[in-house]
C-alpha cells in the first residue's frame, strides 16, 4: 500500500527537521559507544501475545543472550533497556491482515535482492549509521527514504537495511526498517504495518550528559539508552539533557526467515 502526500508538503518540512532534529540527535550520540543500540538482534522481542509468553521472554524484551556482546554504552547489562522502549499494542490476529503482510513481506523480498551485495545498497544511497562502533548488525540508511516516510509510506523503500557483519569484514543482508514520524498513531503505524502482525517500537526517556561532558567518560549505566534514568526529575538532578523520544517510530522485517514469529523481529 502507498500512501501519497503532496511532494510540497514534504518539501516544507525536510528543512526544519534536518535544521532540529538530526542535528541534535547526532551530537549527542558524537563519541558514544552505539553497540547498545542496535535492536536487531533482541532475543524474544518478536512481540509475542503476552498471554502466551514462555518464561524468561518477558524478561528478553529488554535483551536475551544474542545480546551479550558488550550491550552497553560501555559494558554492562540489559537490565534498563526497558525503561528507553516504548511498543504498539498487539492487535488481535485476523486473516487480512495476516495477508496484508505476506504481500508487505513479498514486495520487499523482491525489492531487496539488488541489495543483497551492500556495494550497490552504498551506491544507491544507503550509508552505514555509525559503522565504527562494532555491534553484529549494522543499519545501513538511506536519509532521503527517512524523511519521505515521515510523509508516505512505500514497503518497497526501506529507510534502512540490516546488514550482518562478516568474518571477512564485509556484510550479508538479513533484513530492513521502516519508519514513521514521532507523532504518528498507531492506527496510523497500522495502516502502514498491521499491528497484529508487528509491533513497532520507539525510544524514550533518554537522558543524555551536560554538552561539555566528554561522552567517552560520563556514565552510561545512568545515560543513555541503557541509563537507569529515565525521568526529566532524574536528569534535571544530574545537570543531564532530556528527551521524552528520539528518532520516530521503527519496524524491523527480516523477510527471509523460515519461522513466520521472527518475520517481523525487534
Amino acid at each position: 500500500m502507498l500512501l501519497r502526500i503532496p511532494a510540497v508538503k514534504i518539501a516544507a518540512a525536510i528543512a526544519a527537521m534536518l535544521a532540529v532534529s538530526i542535528p541534535v540527535v547526532a551530537q549527542d550520540m558524537k563519541g558514544m559507544d552505539m553497540s547498545a543500540h542496535d535492536m536487531s538482534q533482541m532475543s524474544g522481542t518478536v512481540a509475542p501475545d503476552p498471554s502466551n509468553m514462555k518464561e524468561g521472554e518477558m524478561e528478553a524484551m529488554s535483551g536475551g543472550p544474542e545480546m551479550d556482546h558488550d550491550m552497553h554504552m560501555g559494558n554492562g547489562d540489559m537490565k534498563n533497556m526497558s525503561l528507553h522502549m516504548a511498543f504498539t499494542t498487539l492487535r488481535p490476529k485476523n486473516d487480512a491482515d495476516k495477508a496484508r503482510a505476506a504481500v508487505l513481506v513479498t514486495d520487499l523480498q523482491h525489492a531487496l535482492v539488488k541489495y543483497q551485495d551492500y556495494r550497490v545498497a552504498e551506491a544507491d544511497g544507503f550509508k552505514p549509521f555509525h559503522p565504527e562502533f562494532k555491534h553484529p548488525v549494522v543499519h545501513f540508511t538511506k536519509n532521503w527514504y527517512g524523511l519521505k516516510a515521515a510523509f508516505t509510506f512505500n514497503p518497497t523503500e526501506p529507510t534502512s537495511l540490516l546488514y550482518q557483519r562478516t568474518p571477512d569484514g564485509g556484510y550479508k543482508l538479513i533484513g530492513a526498517m521502516y519508519t514513521d514520524h514521532k507523532g504518528a498513531s498507531e492506527d496510523q503505524l497500522n495502516e502502514r504495518v498491521p499491528l497484529s502482525v508487528a509491533r513497532w517500537h520507539r525510544h524514550i526517556n533518554l537522558c543524555f550528559p551536560a554538552r561539555s561532558t566528554d561522552m567517552k567518560t560520563a556514565d552510561w549505566t545512568k545515560f543513555g539508552f541503557n541509563g537507569s534514568i529515565a525521568t526529566k526529575q532524574g536528569c534535571d538532578a544530574v545537570n543531564g539533557r532530556f528527551y521524552p523520544q528520539v528518532f520516530g517510530w521503527m519496524v524491523h522485517v527480516y523477510p527471509w526467515e523460515t519461522n513466520p514469529q521472527l518475520v517481523w523481529a525487534h
